[in-house]
């Protein structure tokens, strides 16, 4: 049954799915002393791997941490050294060589261990696992009933859709379905790296690599304990992505590799050497500056609310949104609509111009003048081809 929530509000908070803005979400409200549960479709904590490092950025991550009471914890699961970053062309040039400068303006931390240290600060009971929901009913006056797979059924005062790019609670307040964006990246990973793949090892570095060209790039990142989570990036129509998805691992490698003929084997290796099955992650996205009209009892917070290309803001946004929530709910006791009215209009207009930078980035990697574009973009001195 979804937890009793406490004085301050009165309607009970169900917050779907638990990834970093949900978790964040239930975190600050938790704080304010409000309670909420959690559902997740996932059996448990540990049934997927939960991707791979993030940089948390000052102005919105490291702010939303700051209000779940979490920065020390935060501070204790950083990756050293994981700021630095190379670029380098199809041939193993390197072009640009920035050094972790041990500022910590960008610090690097492993999105699994992000999310242990926040289920960590929950109390027991507040996620319940195993619960993917099926359908929603609006039954009049913000209230919904949640129906789930397993056939259990709650009812919801105020619901939050965090559930990721394919939410089943968007509909509720908007018409708008994510649409692929032509780019897809394909997910492996090289363990034990400095023993077994010295070469490949060398050409990341010690943080993060990209090596780009025109509709193609292999971009790569060091985590720790000798780890490289690598993604090979291609501008392909969907009817690729899908085929590649269908077939075994070992010819989708293969496939993907033919697609990086003629480039430095270093680079390559990434690929050809991947010690997990390739994963392909069509990369999608909502409508420029997505926003819907006020709907009684429910909102959206992170993908749910404003999907876009990866650019490093993604999950920073997310917790962010969980964080501003909450906030919201606590400074308007009583009164959900309020809370929402206020964080919707917020939310709305400070993720609108991010949409923008989402596709610059993805032109600067992807685009006519890669890699040359993304070097100027951090030096701002201009590349010749």
């Amino acid at each position: 049954m979804t937890t009793s929530a406490s004085t301050t509000a009165p309607a009970p908070v169900s917050i779907i799915g638990a990834g970093l803005g949900g978790l964040t979400l239930a975190r600050v409200l938790h704080v304010h002393g409000i309670a909420s549960t959690v559902y997740e479709a996932d059996p448990s904590p540990e049934a997927r791997r939960q991707g791979g490092q993030l940089d948390i950025h000052e102005n919105d991550g490291r702010r939303a941490l700051a209000a779940a009471g979490l920065t020390e914890e935060f501070r204790a699961i950083i990756h050293e050294g994981a700021e630095a970053m190379r670029v380098l062309d199809q041939d193993g040039a390197l072009l640009l060589d920035l050094p972790d400068d041990g500022t910590a303006k960008r610090p690097e931390v492993l999105r699994g261990d992000l999310r242990r240290i926040l289920l960590d600060s929950l109390p027991e009971g507040t996620v319940q696992w195993g619960r993917k929901l099926t359908t929603v009913r609006p039954l009049g006056g913000g209230r919904h009933e949640l129906t789930f797979a397993d056939g259990a059924t709650v009812t919801s005062g105020l619901l939050v859709g965090a559930d990721g790019a394919w939410s089943r609670v968007r509909p509720l307040v908007s018409p708008a379905t994510p649409t692929y964006t032509g780019i897809t990246f394909v997910e492996t990973y090289l363990y034990d790296v400095d023993r077994r793949h010295p070469a490949a090892a060398e050409a990341v570095g010690r943080g993060a690599m990209c090596a780009l060209s025109p509709g193609k790039a292999i971009a790569a990142h060091r985590e720790a304990g000798g780890v490289i989570h690598t993604y090979a990036q291609l501008n392909r129509p969907a009817e690729w992505a899908d085929a590649l998805r269908r077939t075994d691992p070992a010819t989708a490698r293969a496939r993907v590799a033919a697609e990086f003929e003629g480039w430095a084997p270093q680079l390559t290796a990434l690929i050809t050497d991947g010690e997990t099955d390739p994963v392909a992650r069509m990369i999608h996205t909502l409508p420029d500056g997505h926003r819907w009209d006020r709907v009684p009892g429910v909102t959206l917070l992170g993908d749910a609310a404003h999907l876009m290309p990866p650019s490093g803001d993604g999950a920073n946004l997310a917790m962010f949104d969980g964080a501003e929530l909450g906030r919201a709910v606590a400074e308007h006791p009583g009164d959900v609509e309020a809370a929402l009215t206020t964080y919707e209009k917020a939310l709305f207009d400070r993720t609108e111009p991010f949409y923008a930078d989402a596709r610059e980035i993805l032109d600067l990697c992807l685009g006519d003048r890669a890699p040359h574009g993304f070097v100027e973009f951090f030096t701002g001195v201009r590349q010749e081809r």
